[in-house]
């Protein structure tokens, strides 16, 4: 039985697509959504920036987009909790989150990367291989 759906996200119009198909199926089984943006670590040395501050602005703008998948959930009647982790490897900070939690299924959007570069988006990819759960990808129609 699928109680806990994990949706992760970093805001692109593909992880967009696995925030819908993700809410869609939470609602139909009556699942408590939880939604995930990693930073992936390392930022950018060449910004005048500090490091630190980089960090920060990556939260504030990863937190935004959980709120908005949260306020979309609550549009569908679903608990969401959400949380924004960091981690050098993305695809390692998902699967952590889903033995954490508890989770059940995973439900991610994927970018089409061409014939060269696989079926799927690289951390979709990634998660897809390492997952100790089910994982649901969800990737743009046709092969653009």
């Amino acid at each position: 039985m699928v109680e806990k759906i994990l949706i992760p996200t970093d805001g692109s119009k593909d992880a967009e697509r696995g925030v819908e198909q993700g809410l869609d199926l939470a609602t139909k089984l009556g699942a408590t959504v939880h939604t995930l943006y990693v930073i992936e670590e390392g930022g950018n040395p060449w910004l005048s920036t500090p490091m630190e501050d980089q960090m920060d602005q990556a939260r504030e703008y990863g937190q935004e987009i959980l709120d908005d998948v949260a306020e979309r959930a609550a549009e569908h009647g679903l608990d969401c909790e959400t949380a924004v982790e960091a981690s050098p490897a993305v695809y390692e900070k998902i699967n952590d989150y889903v033995e954490e939690e508890g989770i059940d299924l995973i439900v991610m959007g994927s970018g089409y990367r061409g014939t060269m570069g696989g079926l799927l988006g690289s951390t979709a990819e990634k998660v897809l291989r390492s997952a100790d759960v089910p994982v649901m990808t969800i990737r743009r129609g046709g092969l653009d």
